[in-house]
């Protein structure tokens, strides 16, 4: 078996969770795009290590690592998004923007913007624990 088969599937494997990543706006599908991603890293670490044959089958090590980082991170992630599609309604990626904190410094939850309908909970005031 020639090298270039499993690296060009590889290659169009990881390209295509590269698109899924950068253009989809839903956080399931952006997730499912990174173990694609994995599952192309895992594809060339197994060609590569039948390829030089190595005695040791440490590209076989690897991917039983980056199989278990994988089942870790979906774990965790998979946890996140079901959280915030239980507090927000949505598991679009644009909107987890706003837990970002702006760059003024002002919260997004504070119920400071007028044309929000929906006030946000009350948040401690941290300036003045600090000047305290």
């Amino acid at each position: 078996m020639h090298l270039a088969y499993p690296a060009v599937l590889a290659v169009l494997l990881f390209c295509v969770g590269l698109y899924g990543v950068l253009a989809r706006r839903n956080a399931i599908l952006v997730l499912m795009s990174v173990e694609l991603m994995l599952n192309a890293v895992n594809l060339n670490l197994v060609a590569f290590d039948v390829w030089l044959r190595d005695k040791l089958h440490a590209g076989q090590a690897l991917t039983l690592f980056t199989i278990a980082v994988a089942a870790a991170e979906i774990g965790i992630g998979l946890a996140i998004v079901l959280l915030v599609y239980r507090n927000r309604g949505s598991s679009d990626v644009d909107r987890l923007r706003d837990l970002a904190e702006r760059p003024d410094g002002s919260d997004p939850d504070d119920g400071s913007d007028p044309n929000d309908d929906t006030p946000g909970r009350p948040r401690p005031d941290h300036r003045a624990e600090a000047a305290a």
